[in-house]
């Protein structure tokens, strides 16, 4: 079974590229503190790494 990764939108992308808003709101965030839940995939790592200064990560099993 694939893991999941747990993301937590914990900093404003205000003041930040068009594009890193843009890949907060493809992850599924609409509003600071929220929690969201991926399958741990390339595609989801990939957007992970590009805004990873805005966000925390947990691994969930």
């Amino acid at each position: 079974m694939a893991k999941l990764l747990r993301i937590t939108w914990i900093k404003s992308a205000i003041g930040y590229r068009a594009d890193q808003k843009r890949t907060i709101r493809a992850l599924g965030f609409r509003r600071l503190q929220q929690m969201v839940e991926h399958n741990d995939v390339p595609s989801i790592r990939g957007m992970i790494d590009k805004v990873k200064h805005l966000l925390k990560v947990d691994e969930v099993e």
